[in-house]
């Protein structure tokens, strides 16, 4: 009995304090303290300046001749691209509205990995899991990119050039910030130790400011539009997706941090890009908005079921 209150103690303390900061940032909103100027600035702020920071940090300073890492990041990639193939079928069956679908699909696969994922890995295992997260963060984050585009396009049959994709991507602040971390930690580069500091204190506000905007964010009015679609996105994220990820995982061989990583990442809710794409593309925004809701508050509570299953088996 000890034991399992101490798993769920455990699991718990991954879940609680992004729950209360999400909790605080609506507060903050309601009461107008923060508005939507605000969210907007501190957005872009984490986007272009604080998360990359974090990343090239965290990454630059891990030794990437680790095997094991790179064995995962290439699993998850391939775990992503199949199970994006699968709800792409699946969907098919169960939307017939083609444009609705794309939207449904990538709400399922693409994850808020880079505030709420990393958030949770970091309440498990604290600043070390940054040598595993890191890497895993930055070939999935390209990957969802590439995919979402590829999902909204086929969907509402878009005209985006292969070219400007590219160039999205490119530009994208989180993929040059990998790239240049890769290139320093594989050559052996190094940064002077006091820009290491001053790239540690903006790397340090990224996850208590990004959850206060993604609180802020939530819009609970949009609720009341398209709710038999976002469910069926949101049990693909919080359900089908972790459970397909982690059991390839176990299959394969990883434990403890590894799996937990691939757990607690794909088990993020849907990222607030997905809405932003989806509006840019004048697709059905209000169902974005739906399942990013619902999947930011049921995460909390079965991401908090998967961990105590796999810490009651000792597996992460």
């Amino acid at each position: 009995m000890n034991n399992f209150l101490d798993v769920l103690a455990f699991s718990f303390s991954i879940t609680m304090p992004i729950f209360l900061i999400l909790v605080l940032g609506i507060v903050l909103y309601r009461i107008r303290i923060i508005n939507d100027n605000f969210i907007d600035v501190a957005s872009k702020l984490v986007f272009n300046v604080t998360l990359p920071a974090l990343l090239f940090i965290s990454i630059s300073k891990t030794n990437i001749s680790v095997n094991s890492n790179f064995s995962l990041v290439i699993y998850a990639m391939l775990a992503v691209a199949t199970t994006y193939i699968a709800l792409e079928l699946l969907m098919s069956f169960c939307i017939k509205n083609k444009a609705d679908r794309g939207v449904i699909v990538q709400g399922a696969f693409r994850s808020n990995m880079g505030i709420i994922g990393l958030a949770y890995c970091v309440n498990a295992y604290g600043n070390e899991v940054f040598s595993v997260a890191s890497m895993y963060l930055g070939g999935v984050t390209m990957l969802f990119n590439v995919l979402s585009v590829i999902c909204l396009n086929r969907a509402m049959e878009a005209n985006k050039s292969v070219i400007n994709t590219i160039k999205g991507i490119a530009k994208n602040p989180l993929v040059i910030a990998i790239l240049a971390a890769l290139l320093f930690s594989a050559t052996g580069l190094k940064l002077p130790s006091t820009l290491y500091k001053a790239g540690n204190y903006f790397a340090q506000m990224t996850l208590p400011l990004a959850l206060l905007c993604a609180g802020a964010s939530l819009s609970f009015g949009a609720l009341k539009k398209d709710i038999i679609g976002a469910l069926l996105s949101s049990v693909g994220k919080l359900i089908f997706i972790p459970f397909t990820l982690t059991l390839g995982g176990y299959l394969l061989g990883y434990r403890g941090m590894e799996l937990g990583v691939l757990f607690l990442m794909s088990s993020a809710p849907s990222a607030s890009a997905s809405y932003i794409m989806v509006r840019a593309m004048q697709g059905n925004s209000a169902l974005a908005a739906n399942i990013i809701v619902i999947t930011t508050l049921a995460s909390l509570l079965s991401t908090s079921i998967g961990v105590t299953l796999l810490r009651s088996l000792s597996l992460m």
